[in-house]
């Protein structure tokens, strides 16, 4: 199965194709989408166009994509989530099924906890594909999320072909976990 993986971002939006066969992973490419200065719609544009470059060159099974977190600055929260949005569509356009993971969830299945410095992050992402060099650190962060989901994606598989019979028992999965 090939992952891409999507660290989306106004000015720079990273990405990270890996293949999982198996518990191996193998490295495949990385990188950025740089927007430059200018309106949001040709901004937006950008990230939309290049996503859909990327899925067209590597032509990923699945995605997966890191979510917004709220930060301080509202504004500053929205514009993120328009690139987030922008990238989605890309994917989804692609007819790809796409992940969502938070930065808590990525650092900790890549590095062990969610508190993880990115310098952490992408030493760990670097020793798990054993790449040479270092990523930077917005490719590092998409290399990651693809690897969350090469960990994660088939236990929320296995709990969405469950849910059925789980359901009829009284209980549910939400957010993948089992609730009574």
């Amino acid at each position: 199965m090939k992952i891409l993986g999507i660290d989306p971002g106004l000015r720079t939006t990273g990405f990270g194709v890996i293949h999982k066969q198996g518990q191996k992973l193998t490295y495949i490419a990385s990188g950025t989408i740089k927007t430059v200065e200018g309106s949001l719609p040709d901004r937006l544009k950008t990230i939309l166009s290049g996503v859909s470059e990327i899925v067209h060159t590597y032509r990923p099974d699945c995605a997966a994509i890191e979510k917004v977190f709220v930060n301080v600055n509202p504004q500053s929260t929205l514009l993120l989530g328009q690139a987030r949005g922008a990238a989605i569509c890309a994917l989804v356009s692609a007819e790809l099924s796409v992940a969502e993971y938070t930065a808590l969830q990525v650092k900790q299945g890549v590095v062990g906890h969610g508190r993880a410095r990115k310098e952490q992050v992408q030493d760990m992402v670097q020793r798990l594909l054993m790449l040479s060099g270092t990523p930077s650190p917005d490719a590092a962060d998409a290399l990651g999320v693809a690897i969350c989901h090469a960990h994660s994606g088939e236990a929320l598989v296995t709990l969405s072909a469950i849910a059925p019979e789980l359901a009829k028992k009284g209980l549910r999965v939400k957010a993948g976990r089992l609730i009574g």
